[in-house]
């Protein structure tokens, strides 16, 4: 028996993970917990053999025989057994996971608990809460999925493995898995600023030349990022190289918009961006996302603003304060100010509150009621500086091509209401004496109908050889249309034609004498 049970902890050492001290110690306090109740005593120690697994209990110095206690006993050291044995299992899976943390795992969707998802990671579960789960994504039972370890934390007898899809450091060992040269710190992630599902800017360094870092990350025709998009479910990444230098590792982060100048606040780490007018919501992109998430990476607050807005705002900034509008502030406090040189609303954002401070007589608060007044004061001056410049951009912008070709299009109510101009002969142009008067749409069809028919004053129009076309040389003064001759040889023509030639037309001569007394 005694083998038996070196054997058993050894089988539970190898499944479970757990320590075989830590086994045997819960043996020996189960049965001696057992012992206690049967004898009533305090004094009982059990001991148990690591080599050869013989159990020895004593109450004081009197020798104990484990086998005495009974079947209540055993099974009260059955219960204090598995107790420890859950505990240890606990603290395995507790020092394991935490090790683990910001780590991937990967596991299987077990079930749903409201709108948490259960994850099966092998020896224990993981939850993977509704507010770490990208949005849009569905989940069913049995599906792998790849999560980051969140946190684990202790939750009585069980550890509770907080997992995430949404945190950046998911998108940092995806490259990590699958760009050898960011595994191997030839190449880092400098940056990383992420929306779950819809678009991650990363901006990447390389500590060797020959190594190109960008290209590397993209891999040959996308293969590397196209694995971790596909692991993303389409989220969009973009990767830029990252620069020590604020300005182009702004104009990098806000790609694919073209910028034409920045402005840096280094004291309060914020930038102006200026961009041209057909650039602007390319630059702020869909809900303000390109430049939320270029802010984040860049670690500079970015105001975007067009040329137009650009040209207004130093005026803005350039307006005197009156500090009597100030609420808390007296007139002994608002000549200290403005004797100090702190006139402008730039100057009061160039000082700030501490620089406001120091003026004598200004105590933090009331330099804070400054600071806020002049904020709220620049925010309404700007803003509708801007709407004008944007009124004004818009009424500057040229006109599209509809709207010009809407412009050249005729008025409809006045086409077609003057009188038809006579023929030169006098004669109506049509078979009767009155002609019926046309819409200028109807007129619009015929004419296309029969381009080379004669205009309104009997005049044939020219073809491509610069000659009239042949119906236009039959037809006489006076013919009406239902008159006309079908060919040359039914009617013989007229005395002052031109003669018909095999072509259908006139003789180079006649035709040069007919264009001759057309002009």
């Amino acid at each position: 028996m005694n083998g038996e049970l070196l054997r058993l902890v050894d089988a539970i050492h190898r499944d479970k993970n757990i320590d075989r001290e830590i086994l045997l110690e819960g043996i020996e306090q189960a049965l001696a917990s057992a012992a206690r109740k049967v004898y009533g005593s305090e004094q009982i120690t059990v001991l148990i053999n690591r080599e050869t697994g013989e159990i020895s209990a004593q109450d004081g110095e009197t020798p104990i025989d484990p086998v005495t206690l009974g079947r209540i006993a055993a099974q009260t050291a059955k219960q204090v057994m598995i107790q420890k044995i859950r505990e240890a299992e606990r603290d395995v899976v507790f020092d394991e996971y935490q090790g683990r943390k910001g780590q991937l795992v990967t596991g299987t969707v077990q079930r749903f608990e409201g709108g948490s998802l259960i994850v099966n990671l092998g020896k224990t579960e993981g939850i993977l809460p509704r507010s770490e789960q990208i949005p849009g994504e569905v989940y069913q039972p049995g599906d792998r999925i790849r999560v980051l370890v969140l946190d684990v934390r202790k939750v009585g007898p069980r550890v509770k493995i907080i997992l995430s899809r949404t945190h950046p450091d998911l998108i940092r060992r995806l490259f990590e898995l699958e760009v050898p040269e960011v595994s191997e710190k030839i190449i880092e992630i400098k940056g990383l600023s992420r929306e779950a599902g819809q678009r991650t800017k990363i901006a990447v360094s390389s500590i060797d030349s020959k190594v190109d870092c960008v290209g590397a990350c993209v891999g040959v025709r996308g293969s590397r990022i196209k694995n971790i998009v596909d692991e993303l479910n389409g989220e969009k990444i973009d990767i830029v190289r990252w620069n020590n230098s604020a300005e182009v590792l702004i104009m990098a982060a806000l790609k694919p918009a073209e910028i034409a100048g920045i402005e840096l606040d280094s004291e309060n780490r914020r930038a102006r961006v200026i961009v041209p007018e057909d650039q602007l919501s390319l630059a702020i992109g869909k809900k303000g996302q390109n430049v939320r998430l270029a802010s984040k990476l860049s670690g500079w607050n970015l105001d975007i603003v067009s040329e137009a807005e650009a040209a207004v705002l130093p005026t803005v900034e350039a307006v005197q304060v009156d500090y009597s509008e100030v609420p808390g502030i007296g007139a002994q406090v608002a000549q200290a100010l403005t004797d100090a040189g702190i006139r402008t609303l730039r100057d009061i954002f160039d000082a700030g509150q501490e620089g406001l401070t120091a003026v004598e007589g200004v105590g933090p608060a009331k330099a804070g009621e400054v600071v806020k007044y002049a904020g709220e004061l620049y925010e309404q001056l700007a803003s509708e500086a801007m709407a004008r410049a944007r009124a004004g951009a818009r009424e500057a912008t040229p006109p599209t091509p509809r709207q010009i070709l809407e412009s050249m299009l005729p008025d409809a109510e006045g086409e077609g209401s003057g009188e038809e101009e006579a023929a030169p002969s006098g004669e109506p142009v049509g078979g009767s004496g009155v002609e019926e008067p046309q819409s200028p749409a109807k007129a619009d069809t015929n004419e296309k109908k029969n381009p080379d028919a004669p205009d309104e004053k009997g005049v044939p129009k020219p073809d491509g050889s610069g000659l009239g076309s042949p119906a236009g040389d039959a037809q006489t003064e006076g013919e009406s249309e239902g008159d006309r001759a079908p060919s040359g040889e039914d009617v013989p023509p007229a005395e002052g034609d031109p003669k018909p030639t095999s072509s259908g037309l006139g003789t180079p001569g006649d035709s040069a004498e007919d264009e001759k007394t057309s002009a």
